[in-house]
């Protein structure tokens, strides 16, 4: 784990850094950098919303002000990190590999000492590498890993997913996560069906307002006795696979 400062305006409830294992680099996103090729990104696979309740934007200033001013960069719970893919070609704004997505700790809370893993948009050409695994390994370690060790030492690590995103259940329970439970109608996809939103697949009746989609949301846990109990050793063995 090496980090260096973020220079801009971050409130996030843990202290937190730059990443980087040897294949992959989490840098904090930083708007005067990242937004402008996020941007760019999302307009070239739109799909990467699809579970999201928000997004796809076709507009740079409707991205940065309804979800990175509003959720990403106002909220102490939550911090995005820009993935690099260091086993690529350099980018426009990174000389040590290719923008391969983003994903960020969220509903982070110091006093109770836990996070999440989540909002992880990996960009399809990346997808079912070695992205996805090295990304979600290094939060997860940090977050995990005792204070000793130079982590957070966190009691949980929690990973929540649409009951429609089979991909990001079968992630989940590679990368150590276990199954907790399922959260019926937890969200709203506000005007959903005209933004293609997959939901929780059931019709609603009467006057409920059909084009807000439903969705269910299945909770999976890693927590610190899960990670001293061969959580650790497991993660670790997936990142060091080639």
């Amino acid at each position: 784990m090496s980090g260096i400062p973020y220079d801009g305006n971050l409130n996030f409830c843990f202290p937190v850094k730059n990443f980087s294992s040897d294949r992959v680099k989490l840098v904090l996103f930083d708007p005067r950098i990242h937004l402008e090729p996020y941007f760019e990104a999302q307009l070239t696979w739109p799909e990467v919303w699809a579970h999201s309740a928000f997004g796809p934007y076709k507009a740079k200033e409707d991205l940065n002000e309804d979800f990175l001013e509003n959720v990403i960069h106002k909220s102490p719970a939550v911090v995005m990190f820009v993935i690099i893919d260091k086993t690529k070609p350099a980018c426009s704004f990174d000389s040590e590999g290719a923008f391969a997505g983003v994903l960020t700790y969220l509903n982070a809370s110091d006093r109770n000492l836990v996070t999440e893993v989540g909002h992880i948009q990996i960009f399809p050409p990346f997808q079912r590498t070695h992205v996805n695994t090295h990304a979600c390994g290094l939060l997860m370690q940090y977050a995990l890993e005792t204070k000793e060790k130079g982590g957070l030492g966190c009691r949980r690590c929690q990973w929540m997913t649409s009951s429609a995103n089979q991909k990001s259940q079968n992630a989940a329970i590679r990368l150590g996560f276990l199954h907790e439970g399922i959260l019926r109608w937890d969200r709203v996809y506000h005007d959903g069906d005209a933004r293609g939103k997959p939901g929780n697949g059931i019709a609603l009746a009467g006057d409920r307002e059909p084009h807000n989609i439903g969705r269910h949301t299945y909770i999976y846990g890693l927590c610190w006795d899960d990670w001293e109990n061969g959580g650790r050793e497991k993660l670790q063995a997936l990142m060091d696979r080639r």
